[in-house]
């Protein structure tokens, strides 16, 4: 299966989540959030950079219970900026 290539918005949002989801980390290791929302640190790396700028619903819901952000929030604040 052939994957659409992403719009620059696309890419865009996810780099706004990567940086968020950063951001909320702080101080705290990639590997302890990761293993806390069983995921592997290689994946939540890959989404902090944005090299994995649509990650799964399911991926993203686990980050934001371990680091204690909303769903809302998230959407808010990494949705497409209007032109």
């Amino acid at each position: 299966m052939v994957r659409t290539p992403l719009t620059p918005e696309e890419r865009e949002r996810g780099e706004r989540l990567g940086r968020l989801l950063r951001e909320a980390r702080g101080p705290r290791s990639m590997v302890e959030i990761a293993a806390a929302a069983g995921l592997s640190a290689e994946t939540l790396r890959k989404i902090e950079t944005g090299r994995a700028p649509t990650p799964a619903f399911f991926t993203v819901a686990a980050l934001a219970g371990v680091l204690g952000l909303s769903m809302d929030d998230l959407v808010t604040r990494c949705a497409p900026v209007p032109s």
